[in-house]
């Protein structure tokens, strides 16, 4: 089992959430905003020191427009 930060799904999640906010043009503030979160706790999931819940997720999802099981489908995500 790989438990390297730079290898764990929750790195990948943080990463992808990261990627896809940037990619609509949105502020950490304004994603958190629209997903019902501090702008705090969403920096820490996109670095990956915080482990969202599943009802975080499915309201990052919503907030990205995308369905959940895109969000964490991480399986094109390499952080090497």
């Amino acid at each position: 089992m790989m438990t390297s930060k730079h290898n764990n799904i929750t790195s990948k999640i943080g990463l992808k959430i990261k990627l896809l906010r940037n990619k609509q043009g949105l502020s950490q503030e304004e994603l958190a905003a629209m997903a019902v979160l501090s702008a705090t706790s969403l920096g820490a999931i996109e670095r990956g020191t915080s482990v969202p819940g599943i009802d975080t997720l499915e309201r990052i999802a919503i907030a990205l427009g995308i369905e959940l099981k895109e969000l964490v489908d991480v399986s094109k995500i390499d952080l090497d």
